[in-house]
């Protein structure tokens, strides 16, 4: 059934998907019988506050938005800013003959769909048109086979965002009794929370090891070529048979694991070096196995977004931009899937590109198939991969910037999945010598050649460890034979650290929920985003570093919410939802074992937090006895030598012994500082630094007391006024206030340092019409004004020195239009992945910022100019180009009154003759708007 001829008899269809977009891109596909609108996400939500409530619901409901007592009914209403767009749709739906509900054949946009029926309320037949990628043909295929809502996907997904309202609801006023304000808890975001935090405190609890070991190059005496090497270069493997120490043998207290290892220190180490020079060394054995490397399997959501990250340098979230975009317009299947499943037709059209790029060589005889591998994956959708039954190449699409670096990434890796295996050989020599004090010393060295490139001619994954090896590098060693005899060139030795756990990055994050089987794929990056912008985690380079908050917030929801934040209660919630999704269990029973407790586990608030048990029980009650929390215990974790790191309501902060006592010593902890570097001798560091108020005198005219104090924004010096001052209304009085130098600091600053800069602005005299001149300091630096025309100075100290004569010539100077010359860059970092241009950090009027020449973006809370990695500065630009350039607001034109006037008067009589035709119309759009603002 072709769409255009069918609504030629049919009248006319209105197609509702969520964005506008997507609308743009559809309507292209569909004939002029077709209308496309977006709903713009969710019409339809839990209210966000009581405010939002309608009047009839009271209490708990009207706290909640969901009614707990009667089978937990959810309270939904009309978001404020939808209520326009719902007006609009069903303004639509009125002069429309049939609907086509579009949206994602996911359980959200299941339920976005279900949330349109019950507002819209259609007189017209609805259908649910489904796709997985907007190409035309997939857009007509899905007009002429509609299929009908999937209610037990919107059950599951309204279960789950009642799930996660009442954690949420229930949970997050207990943060701001007993940790601080505003904070928020989440099934999920409190998980990814914890484990971040957990990492950081085993970087804390690490102790490293030193180790030792040597490095031998070995020579055949052959002169060599790039197939058959002249050297090897071997690592010391055992001595006298006892295998040498490596990182790996070590705990995190910095202890051997096994006492069966040898644990070489510097000075063993070289004496042996010195025992080997001039040792005979020969060939002691040649093992030869074959190496297959099979082609990884096509993209789902979370290894796109951890292969964005190893090899663009994107965020989670810049990541599912860029793809929406590209999904949006046509050149991509949908983004957010499990599945790792291919179509028929995706499989002939890799097929074709392989033939077709790489030669028959290069293709399997039959097509691969790949099994997914996530837990309750919705293998309804593809694998993400290039739209349409022919793929286009990177060049055809025309794409640029950072949605062209992404398509191709997903265009190679599923070309690639459907190419042969890589082959070769991996080969181990090991090498001998006995020293001149009588030890046995064998050297290892591994090799890998690769015979048949096979899928690597197109694609190679990346890997988290930046020291890692890829797949395609090859190691060529000498074609030797056990017996051969190999001279010693060098034998170096080597001294190591073993280091503590890494941090996560967004990438291994996202890899550690997967394989935890914690939250949905999809909704990794809207978490992520969420720890960082409630800060609970900041970034340093790519790092995620927990706050001291987080380690607050955790400490409370371990010690009394033990199961809420247990990694496999978690998991065993996302099996229980996937159960109601398939309709093997009921959603109410179930919501009412997690909030109300049945049988054993009602009534039991400890047991429920943190037993053994059963996972499900009592949230109400849990959230009801708070009387064991002790705020300031949760808040408080031992530095050593008495000190203790709180995290207060305005910061964390350093303190030894208890206020008001002898001896007490209070400091504030920088906000950007990464737990594991809050050692005891950075603390005692804090504790010495002067703090408080400085008093530097009084005020000879005034009689005002002078003070130096710590600043939010630096160092200053104000003048305590007198009290009974009005600080408030039109007889206020304001303190002169002043900003120190930047060569001042708090424990050098006069009391005549502090009366000068006070005294600012500075006049320096007139110019010849009489107009002032005056010395100011700003927030850009130090200036001269005169009238409204003002001139930069070089330093702060010219605000004193400069004489009149000294401003005239500056004014009398042509003013610089436009900018002023670019300053050096702060720090150079490489080149950036997308947009291959040099990338720089540069200080500007609000900070420093990173850029590549097109895209600036300024450095985050927690990056320093110091610090930044080269793939945090490539993250923060394309971070920003995925948010696209900012939106100008469109200027109004004022109409011309007398334009005005006589368009008025030509319209009259026309508006007459018309009025009784459009009243009816009329009539039922305000019905339609009247419904929509209820």
């Amino acid at each position: 059934m072709s769409p255009t001829s069918e609504t030629a008899h049919g009248g006319r269809r209105l197609v509702i998907v969520e964005s506008p977009a997507k609308a743009k891109t559809i309507k292209g596909y569909l004939g002029p019988g077709y209308v496309v609108e977006a709903s713009v996400g969710h019409i339809r939500d839990l209210p966000n506050g009581a405010a939002e409530v309608p009047e009839k619901y009271t209490g708990e409901v009207r706290r909640l938005g969901v009614d707990v007592e009667h089978d937990f009914q959810p309270i939904y209403v009309v978001n404020a800013d939808k209520k326009a767009q719902v007006r609009k749709l069903k303004e639509q739906l009125a002069e429309s003959d049939e609907l086509f509900l579009a949206t994602d054949e996911d359980r959200e946009g299941e339920a976005i769909a279900w949330h349109l029926l019950e507002v819209l309320k259609p007189k017209v037949p609805v259908h649910r048109m489904v796709f997985h990628e907007i190409t035309k043909e997939a857009i007509r295929d899905a007009v002429a086979n509609p299929r009908e809502l999937n209610k037990r996907m919107v059950d599951a997904q309204e279960t789950r965002r009642i799930l996660d309202r009442l954690y949420g609801y229930e949970v997050s006023p207990v943060l701001w009794k007993k940790v601080m304000p505003r904070l928020s808890a989440g099934r999920v975001q409190s998980v990814a929370t914890r484990l971040v935090v957990e990492r950081e405190r085993e970087r804390i609890a690490f102790r490293s090891a030193e180790y030792w070991d040597l490095t031998g190059t070995f020579s055949t005496g052959r002169a060599g070529d790039p197939s058959d090497p002249s050297t090897l270069t071997a690592r010391l493997n055992t001595v006298d048979g006892q295998r040498v120490a490596q990182g790996r043998d070590f705990g995190s207290d910095g202890r051997l694991k096994s006492a069966q290892v040898l644990h070489l220190d510097e000075a063993n180490a070289r004496s042996l070096a010195a025992a080997l020079e001039g040792a005979s060394f020969a060939v002691r054995s040649v093992e030869s196995k074959p190496y297959r490397r099979s082609p990884y399997a096509p993209f789902r959501t979370t290894t796109l977004q951890q292969e964005a990250s190893r090899k663009l340098g994107f965020g989670a979230k810049a990541t599912m931009q860029v793809a929406q975009k590209l999904y949006e317009n046509g050149f991509i299947t949908y983004m957010r899937t499990d599945s790792t499943t291919l179509s028929e037709t995706a499989v002939a059209a890799a097929r074709a590109q392989v033939t077709q790029l790489y030669g028959a060589d290069y293709l399997p005889e039959k097509p691969r198939v790949y099994a997914g591998k996530v837990k309750n994956a919705q293998e309804a959708h593809e694998a993400i991969r290039p739209s349409g039954d022919r793929f286009r190449t990177p060049a055809e699409t025309g794409l640029t910037g950072d949605q062209f670096k992404l398509y191709e990434l997903i265009w190679k890796r599923t070309v690639a999945s459907q190419m042969k295996d890589a082959v070769g050989n991996s080969v181990t020599v090991k090498i001998g010598g006995r020293g001149s004090d009588g030890r046995d010393a064998e050297f290892s060295a591994s090799g890998k050649t690769i015979t048949f490139h096979g899928f690597m001619k197109a694609y190679v994954e990346g890997a988290d460890d930046p020291n890692a090896e890829l797949d395609d590098r090859e190691r060529r060693l000498p074609q030797v034979a056990e017996g051969d005899a190999l001279s010693s060139e060098e034998i170096s030795v080597d001294g190591h650290a073993t280091k503590p756990p890494a941090r996560y990055t967004e990438a291994s994050l996202v890899k550690e929920l997967e394989e935890r089987e914690i939250g949905r794929p999809s909704t990794y990056a809207s978490i992520i985003g969420t720890i960082l912008d409630r800060g609970y985690v900041f970034k340093k380079g790519t790092a995620l570093v927990p706050s001291f908050l987080s380690f607050a917030v955790v400490n409370l929801l371990e010690k009394h919410f033990g199961r809420l934040v247990d990694y496999d209660f978690t998991a065993r919630m996302e099996d229980d939802l996937d159960r109601i999704a398939r309709g093997e269990a009921q959603a109410v029973p179930w919501l009412r074992r997690f909030y109300f407790g049945e049988g054993d586990a009602a009534g039991a608030a400890s047991e429920a937090g943190n037993g053994d048990g059963d996972h499900l029980g009592g949230l109400k009650e849990l959230v009801t006895d708070l009387g064991a929390i002790d705020a300031r215990e949760i808040s408080s974790f031992p530095v050593g030598n008495d000190i203790k790191l709180r995290v207060g309501r305005y910061g964390p902060y350093v303190e030894r012994g208890e206020k008001e006592a002898e001896g007490h010593q209070r400091a504030d902890v920088p906000e950007d500082l990464a737990p594991d570097e809050l050692t005891v001798e950075y603390a005692e560091e804090l504790l010495a630094k002067p703090s408080g108020d400085f008093e530097l005198g009084t005020d000879p005219a005034t009689g005002h007391q002078i003070i130096a104090r710590d600043g939010r924004y630096g160092p200053y010096v104000t003048e305590v006024l007198p009290e009974g001052t009005p600080k408030t209304g039109k007889n206020a009085v304001k303190p002169r206030t002043a900003s120190l130098f930047k060569n001042m600091s708090l424990d050098t600053v006069t009391l005549e340092d502090a009366l000068k800069l006070m005294s600012l602005p500075r006049v320096v005299g007139t110019d010849a019409e009489g107009v002032e001149i005056t010395a100011q300091n700003g927030r850009y630096g130090p200036y001269l004004k005169k009238g409204t025309d003002s001139r930069s100075l070089e330093n702060e100290e010219q605000l004193f020195s400069i004489t009149l004569e000294e401003a005239l010539a500056i004014y009398a100077q042509p003013k610089q239009r436009g900018r002023a010359a670019a300053k050096p860059p702060l720090k150079e970092l490489g080149t950036d992945p997308v947009s291959e241009r040099p990338v720089v950090v540069k200080d500007g009027r609000f900070g420093p910022y990173v850029t590549d020449g097109e895209t600036n973006a300024t450095l985050r809370t927690g990056d320093s100019v110091e610090d930044i990695t080269p793939e945090r500065g490539y993250e923060l630009l394309a971070e920003k180009r995925a948010k696209g350039p900012a939106k100008k607001a469109a200027k109004k034109t004022p109409a011309k009154k007398t334009a005005a006037k006589k368009t008025a008067a030509k319209k009259t009589t026309a508006a007459k003759k018309t009025t009784a035709k459009k009243t009816t119309a009329k009539s039922a759009a305000k019905k339609t708007a009247a419904s929509a603002d209820e």
